[in-house]
């Protein structure tokens, strides 16, 4: 029986919450996340926690201030009513990408945001396809990164399996895509390439042959789509059959659902760690698959304090 655990849900992902309490057999906690007139956030819980084994599900996706905020509320207010153990459940962990200084004067913003987790109270992070595996390293509390492979790679076996090259839009990616391709007994190619800056990348070279492929360019999130429509491009003008995407974040943001709708792309799969806009739904080409089953699979496990390493594949 669950009966310690409440598992609460801030606004950024309730869908994707909901899921998970269904998975679990149970509803998700009563709590009211609003604003004040003036911006504040505020969180009202509006059932005992104490004692009781909490998680707060919240990806801090879009608007990434506002759902970053009420998590660390959300947070402070199970720290206070005397909850046992409160884990921060975050399926897409913001600011991941200034991991580290690259040039003078520079934040390193998902080290901060580790900080905030903290200090707010967060006994444990449960995330899933950290930007970078180091961000591990930035907690002082236990962290549990899962992997939406498992999901993918059913997917991709079911319609990827034959004359399938796995393409990592960087060399920073290789390792992930090798993983994939081994499984789906495909071949790897690389995307040698250079970023003028935030946001803006320009396809340099093609390292392997795509040639009378179907290529599955694979990466952990889309943002404005820049990078994996140049190298869908690429891949065509390479004599590449088809070119699909795969990633685990639909960041989305800015003009990417109009690069990805007027592209050569086939297919670009992702996850619901991030819940998508109405027009996103609509997209043909988009194809959503369901983490909840890893993510409520790993709450049963912490909960009962099994172990969750079987699930980091």
């Amino acid at each position: 029986m669950l009966e310690k655990i409440r598992v609460f849900s801030g606004n950024a992902n309730i869908e994707l919450a909901e899921k998970i309490c269904d998975k679990l057999g149970f509803h998700l906690g009563k709590a009211n996340v609003t604003t004040f007139s003036d911006g504040e956030t505020r969180v009202e819980i509006n059932e005992n926690v104490r004692g009781m084994d909490v998680f707060i599900i919240q990806s801090t996706c879009p608007p990434v201030n506002v759902t970053l905020m009420e998590l660390l509320i959300m947070i402070d207010a199970m720290k206070r009513a005397s909850a046992d153990r409160i884990t921060a459940v975050v399926p897409y962990y913001g600011y991941a990408r200034q991991d580290r200084k690259v040039a003078p004067r520079a934040p390193i913003t998902a080290k901060l945001v580790a900080d905030l987790i903290t200090t707010a109270g967060a006994n444990r992070l449960l995330s899933m396809d950290l930007h970078a595996g180091q961000i591990q390293g930035f907690f002082n509390i236990p962290v549990d990164n899962l992997f939406a492979k498992p999901v993918l790679l059913d997917y991709m076996k079911k319609n990827y399996m034959d004359n399938t090259v796995v393409v990592s839009p960087d060399t920073g990616g290789v390792e992930r895509a090798r993983s994939f391709g081994k499984k789906l007994g495909a071949s790897l190619a690389i995307i040698d390439k250079r970023r003028e800056g935030p946001n803006e990348a320009e396809v340099m070279n093609i390292i392997g042959n795509v040639q009378g492929k179907r290529v599955i360019i694979l990466d952990d999130m889309i943002d404005t789509a820049g990078t994996v429509v140049q190298a869908s491009s690429a891949m065509k003008a390479a004599g590449a059959l088809e070119v699909s995407v795969c990633c685990t974040h639909p960041v989305l943001s800015g003009p990417a659902l109009d690069r990805i709708e007027k592209s050569d792309i086939k297919e670009v799969l992702v996850t619901d760690t991030i819940p998508l806009s109405d027009r996103a739904k609509k997209s043909e080409k988009i194809k959503v698959l369901s983490v909840s089953g890893i993510l409520s699979e790993a709450v049963r496990r912490i909960y009962y304090n099994d172990s969750v390493s079987s699930l980091f594949i």
